[in-house]
């Protein structure tokens, strides 16, 4: 499956079975998951899809990543560019007057390097095209396959009976433009599946699991099973959901809440898989497992955000369905009539492959990937990234921006209060330090960086303990910094003895350029607003200093339901966030942006990653995305005024194949001369 006509077919024709009730099509991943009455088997299954035109095989859910579409493409593609290269040097030769033996000699040449080479770079359209016809069906293969194979037998007829002409180069190069696009489109495609792959990763592979016996045994994540009793030190991930039957610790939640900061965690606490446990080892029974776990859930509503069909694919669909049988049905009447028209057998053969070669979609198919890849390519050198470029097109239509607050908003790295660290003295500065370097805690290395400036304290009997702080002896009198006994923010308590203790808060700082982005957003008529998993102060502070409303306490299907009822009320909503939690609103959303500190999970879910800690990436991108639109619009009217001038002097037998092939090739490098026009667009 390649393209929106045959994700249609294999639809179509499964839901025309009467034990299936729905079939869908994934076309990132090749896949169809079908719901289906018991009585249907799998080989009846796979049965119904060979009928239907596509070999198949059943797969597993927990079967590795599938395979890659684009490698398939490369060897073919690589021999196309090379054979048309020396093909085309040929046949300037001939142009510029080689005659008699010179020119068979060159067009003998060219058939041994252009026939082998048509026939191996040529598969993928042959073999595809072969299977539909065995079952009496066509696709957009079938005339691409039949205009190649007629001018490579017609350019070898000439070339045995010394005739002027021969056109191996124009097919070499139709095969050649004819590739590079599929492969584009497969390595988009590669790139949208990576997201749900990244995200179940995050699961551990496996648990230590108590025994009734009182031992210890490694077992592997698609083995536990509920009521099992799972042991998970410090520094390891969940591998289920569960609840803490023994043990205190803090937990890494920011994949499944966007909360950066560590949450303590004790006995009676639920927990999911995909968590980091901090501090210190406890004991989880097990609630849910594999595909019931909160982790999978995530991953399913990416998914399923991903399988939403835009106006674009649609239109894709109906063209693609349309493409074929008016190509046939155009070269068999230009045929017919110039039979009728005693042109003879051979002359209107030879206008029918013109007609089928320049009615080739190639500058249409063109319009869209190479303005989309110019355009990525000018992002890049701005530092950010784009995904999938039919995020473009999205991103260019959005009109609101719902922003996650921790880790978006902001740098998503808890910094200390400078006031707090301006009243130190420059003893307690130095006491805080020597306290802090001695942990790995990130609220300790966030002090520690702070005072780097300062010289440490000496200090003796340095201990920590996990979830409470450290604590040493200096110049005799214990010292700690510790965790606060209360506290309305994040903060760390440095306690000496004797003295009174110090309150160190910690805030999350804004990141840079963040009011002039929003207020440049605005202008550019997309409004915006928080959308956070923190709690409703932490919100309220960051909407207040950058004038936005915000949401607080959302869970990712609030999230996600929150980005629906936009599109239900007619809008096209930008997503920016940067957890795991983010991950379905990210996927559920027209288009979605990630910052390069974001999870693997919430960069791969993103369609846009920008580097930098600056938010100027996102006005810039929406720049970018509108101005490429303009471009693909201009493209479109370049292609189909090429056909629209183009196919009826083929019509009427003023082009040769060779000139066809040229003529297509010269509309698709106007859409490329085009498209380099947004070589700049993203300064």
């Amino acid at each position: 499956m390649h393209c929106a006509s045959c994700m249609a077919k294999v639809e179509r024709g499964l839901e025309q079975l009467p034990a299936v009730a729905k079939a869908r099509v994934n076309l990132s991943v090749r896949q169809v998951r079908v719901a289906h009455h018991p009585a249907l088997t799998a080989p009846e299954l796979v049965a119904a899809l060979e009928a239907i035109g596509f070999v198949s095989q059943p797969r597993l859910e927990d079967a590795g990543p599938a395979a890659s579409a684009v490698r398939p493409l490369l060897a073919p593609l690589a021999v196309a560019g090379f054979a048309s290269m020396n093909v085309m040097l040929m046949s300037v030769s001939i142009w510029s007057g080689a005659d008699g033996g010179t020119r068979d000699l060159f067009h003998w040449i060219s058939a041994l390097i252009g026939v082998p080479a048509t026939a191996y770079a040529g598969r993928p359209f042959f073999a595809s095209a072969w299977r539909a016809l065995r079952r009496l069906h066509t696709n957009m293969d079938v005339p691409i396959s039949i205009g190649i194979l007629l001018a490579t037998a017609l350019s070898l007829y000439e070339t045995m009976t010394h005739g002027r002409t021969a056109w191996f180069d124009g097919t070499l190069m139709l095969l050649l433009f004819l590739l590079a696009g599929r492969a584009l489109d497969a390595m988009m495609r590669d790139r949208a599946r990576a997201g749900v792959d990244a995200l179940l990763r995050q699961a551990a592979p496996g648990a230590l699991v108590l025994t009734p016996e009182g031992e210890l045994a490694w077992t592997e994540a698609r083995d536990l099973e509920p009521g099992m009793l799972m042991r998970v030190a410090a520094g390891e991930r969940l591998a289920a959901d569960g609840e803490i039957v023994a043990g205190r610790t803090s937990l890494d939640q920011s994949l499944l809440t966007g909360e950066s900061a560590p949450v303590p965690a004790s006995v009676g606490e639920a927990v999911h898989a995909g968590t980091l446990n901090l501090d210190a080892p406890i004991d989880v029974r097990v609630s849910a497992t594999g595909e019931d776990t909160s982790l999978a859930e995530i991953a399913r509503l990416m998914e399923a955000a991903g399988q939403s069909r835009s106006s674009y694919v649609r239109i894709a669909d109906r063209a693609a369905g349309l493409y074929a049988p008016a190509v046939h049905t155009l070269a068999l009447a230009s045929f017919a009539g110039w039979m009728i028209a005693g042109a003879g057998l051979y002359q209107s053969t030879v206008i029918a492959i013109a007609v089928l070669i320049i009615t080739c979609p190639c500058a249409i198919g063109l319009a869209v990937p190479v303005a989309q890849v110019v355009a990525c390519g000018a992002l890049m050198r701005q530092g950010v990234m784009v995904k999938d470029g039919s995020a473009l097109e999205r991103l260019a239509r959005v009109d609101r921006a719902l922003i996650d607050k921790t880790g978006s908003l902001t740098m998503g790295r808890p910094a200390p209060d400078a006031i707090a660290l301006v009243a130190l003295s420059q003893r307690d500065a130095g006491i805080a330090l020597a306290l802090a370097s001695h942990s790995r805690h990130p609220l300790s290395r966030a002090l520690a960086d702070a005072l780097a400036g300062h010289s440490p304290a000496p200090l003796t009997d340095v201990t920590e303990t996990p979830g409470y702080g450290v604590r040493g002896v200096w110049n005799g009198r214990p010292a700690a910094l510790r965790r606060p006994d209360s506290a309305g923010t994040i903060a760390v308590a440095l306690d000496i003895a004797g003295e009174p203790v110090r309150l160190i808060a910690f805030s999350d700082l804004l990141r840079p350029d963040c009011r002039t982005a929003i207020d440049e957003l605005a202008r550019l008529g997309v409004p915006s607003s928080i959308l956070s998993g923190d709690n409703a102060r932490s919100v309220a502070e960051v909407a207040r200093a950058i004038g936005l409303t915000g949401q607080a306490s959302a869970s990712p299907r609030d999230k996600t339901e929150a980005i629906v009822r936009l599109q239900n009320g007619g809008h096209s909503v930008l997503m920016v966030g940067d957890g795991l939690n983010d991950g379905p609103a990210l996927a559920a959303a027209d288009a979605s942006i990630a910052p390069g500190t974001a999870s693997d999970a919430g960069r791969q879910a993103a369609d846009i990653v920008f580097l930098g800690d600056s938010l100027s990436a996102l006005p810039r991108s929406l720049r970018t995305a509108r101005r490429t639109m303009r471009v693909v619009r201009e493209n479109f009217a370049l292609a189909v005024g090429y056909n629209v001038l183009a196919v009826p002097l083929a019509i009427f037998g003023y082009v040769t194949p060779l000139i066809a092939a040229v003529a297509m090739a010269t509309s698709s490098i106007l859409v490329i001369t085009n498209s380099l026009r947004l070589v700049r667009a993203a300064r």
